[in-house]
């Protein structure tokens, strides 16, 4: 099936993929989806979030700072409007320290003209009217709010659609992050990114070129490559045979993030992916995980301590593997470079 220009899951082959430059090493790119709290247990809903764990964006940010790191604070609606985020963001931003960028989650994001269900919570499933709207609104917002208009974008719930590349091309965007590699989402309605690349590529459309930097995850294991397809034909039978296989040391799926994976396996994907030649390492993590009680990972004050001490790990593991902090500029300008070499296997 042949699929228009301008379609994320229209994927590069692989000599189009972005690769490392000669003598270069890899750098890496802390991503935060920076948004309410909210059940995410519970039905979608429009009202009834909250936002209790937004003054610990502070603490972040300062931990950030004191280890050289710039992350880049992807922020959706109810984080826009709040002016306690503005302060601490603005302030962080106007200084040099991190970078503003958008994530956008469709139920709390005018114009509300959709109905609200688990269909219409990924941006992508929407008319492009209406998606188009709600990019522009979000857009606009933060140019207002941080005085500089995002170039950044990741669609909450990774929810990417066939036209997004081209109306984010439109509205000024330069770089998208909402490509999870190795993740199915299409049992509740969203996109299958199983096929994905975990290297950059550029996505042409007629109102300019968006760069894609999809989040890393890599497939350990006994089976290295042929293991990720072994993972995805079983998982996609509902079984639990995803984590037999880790337990047996036969293929794993590791995700950089400190949601969920230890910092042990996070360090071995690390390693895996500067084997694998990437140019970039993707972190990504959520804000509301920032104070105990939001999120399924950090339910406690100790479990708030390990976070941090996740990162800890992490960036001194990065040091010992000489791979450095970069940004979404450094990121594109590296892409507009070209393809320095077709991407490892």
């Amino acid at each position: 099936m042949v699929q228009p220009a301008g379609n994320f899951f229209a994927y590069p082959a692989a000599a189009e993929l972005i690769g490392l430059e000669a003598g270069a090493r890899p750098r890496f790119w802390v991503t935060i989806d920076t948004e309410e709290d909210f059940d995410w247990a519970a039905p979608f809903a429009r009202t009834g979030y909250r936002l209790a764990s937004v003054p610990a964006l502070a603490d972040c940010q300062r931990y950030f700072e004191q280890g050289g790191v710039k992350p880049i604070y992807l922020v959706d609606w109810p984080i826009v409007v709040d002016d306690r985020a503005v302060d601490i963001l603005g302030a962080a931003h106007d200084a040099g320290n991190c970078e503003i960028g958008a994530q956008l989650h469709p139920w709390v994001t005018p114009p509300h003209d959709e109905d609200v269900n688990a269909h219409n919570s990924y941006t992508g499933n929407l008319p492009a009217d209406l998606q188009r709207a709600k990019m522009t609104a979000l857009r606009d917002a933060i140019r207002d709010r941080f005085g500089t208009a995002p170039t950044v974008y990741r669609a909450g719930r990774y929810g990417l659609g066939p036209d997004t590349a081209a109306m984010l091309a439109e509205l000024g965007f330069r770089c998208d992050t909402s490509v999870r590699s190795g993740f199915d989402y299409s049992a509740g309605h969203g996109p299958d990114y199983r096929a994905a690349p975990l290297h950059p590529w550029w996505v042409r459309t007629a109102h300019g070129a968006v760069l894609e930097m999809p989040v890393t995850t890599v497939f350990g294991g006994a089976l290295g490559g042929a293991g990720r397809g072994l993972y995805h034909r079983l998982a996609r039978r509902g079984t639990r045979a995803g984590a037999a296989l880790a337990r047996l040391g036969l293929v794993e799926r590791i995700a950089l993030t400190p949601e969920g994976i230890p910092a042990s396996r996070a360090c071995k994907a690390v390693d895996i992916a500067i084997e694998q030649g990437l140019p970039v390492l993707n972190f990504s993590f959520h804000s509301p995980s920032l104070q105990p009680g939001n999120t399924p990972y950090v339910r406690s004050n100790a479990d708030l301590a390990l976070f941090y001490r996740w990162w800890d790990i992490i960036l001194d593991h990065l040091a010992r593997r000489g791979v450095e902090a970069t940004t979404a500029a450094q990121i594109v300008a590296m892409a507009e470079r070209g393809t320095a070499r077709t991407p490892a296997a």
